[in-house]
């Protein structure tokens, strides 16, 4: 079955960090860009950012620039998001995508056709 399997999600205090990771499942993506997506109770998706899958290129939303670092480790087969100086309004269920050979256009929907379950990440005091 192909899926992606995420983890590392949970509960941190606003300042604190968190690594999510994001593996694939029954398939290869060393070719495919990944993208990380999050959503929060009664908002849009949003895109958080995306890395390439050459030169490890990476592109992040506003809100997360400067906070958050997108890796990618092939000797691992993962995909990480670090997430820094968190905030509360970063508290949403975060999923990582993939299928797509580019980051370039990332945030349209159905530019990835292959979606993680999705972790929760709560940032509260």
């Amino acid at each position: 079955q192909v899926q992606l399997v995420e983890s590392g999600g949970g509960l941190a205090q606003p300042g604190g960090s968190l690594r999510l990771s994001c593996s694939p499942s029954g398939f290869a993506w060393d070719y495919y860009a990944v993208g990380w997506f999050r959503q929060a109770p009664g908002k849009e998706r949003e895109g958080v950012g995306c890395i390439g899958s050459g030169d490890g290129s990476t592109d992040y939303g506003n809100s997360v620039k400067g906070r958050f670092i997108i890796s990618r480790d092939k000797a691992k087969n993962a995909v990480y998001l670090q997430m820094n100086r968190l905030k509360p309004e970063d508290t949403a269920v975060y999923y990582c995508a993939t299928g797509s050979f580019k980051c370039l256009g990332y945030r349209h929907p159905g530019h990835f056709g292959t979606w993680g379950q999705g972790t929760q990440v709560t940032v509260s005091s």
